[in-house]
């Protein structure tokens, strides 16, 4: 059986998802954030994450130099930055929207979460590369107003 692929893209936004801005800054490049929401639990312990990249983004060579990255799960009221991160051309970080964390790597201010990660492990996933992060440490905010994403829309939680 064939799968058509716009069908099968509509079908999986049918699955409510956060959203994300995943930021790193390897060695030879300016810090930089793309927006996902392919984000998901792995394990407690070790406490693990996990994202996907497309083998063809602008950021996978970027990535593929990173050792470690941060998880940066936006609040409604950063819509924009999700928005501005998921532009092709640029993903150049603006300086005014992180802070760098304890182990380095750039965290967007006023995030939901930020998990920064330790890469552990990448595994090939047709056309994406998974990208399995060992928690190193995490800010949480009171903000319980999540930014959420489906069937191609922002939402709220009500």
């Amino acid at each position: 059986m064939s799968l058509d692929s716009r069908e099968f893209r509509n079908a999986l936004g049918r699955f409510p998802t956060g959203v994300c801005v995943i930021t790193a800054n390897p060695d030879g490049y300016e810090p930089f954030g793309m927006t996902v929401n392919s984000f998901a639990s792995v394990s407690l312990d070790p406490a693990l994450v996990l994202w996907s990249l497309q083998n063809d983004s602008e950021c996978f060579d970027a990535f593929a130099k990173a050792k470690k990255y941060a998880v940066n799960i936006l609040s409604q009221e950063q819509m924009n930055l999700s928005n501005m991160y998921a532009k092709k051309g640029d993903h150049a970080l603006d300086k005014s929207h992180y802070t760098l964390g304890r182990h380095g790597t750039p965290m967007i201010k006023g995030a939901l979460t930020t998990f920064e990660c330790d890469i552990w492990q990448r595994y090939e996933g047709g056309d994406h590369v998974i990208l399995v992060g060992k928690v190193q440490s995490m800010v949480n905010s009171n903000n319980d107003k999540p930014l959420v994403f489906f069937s191609g829309k922002y939402r709220e939680l009500r």
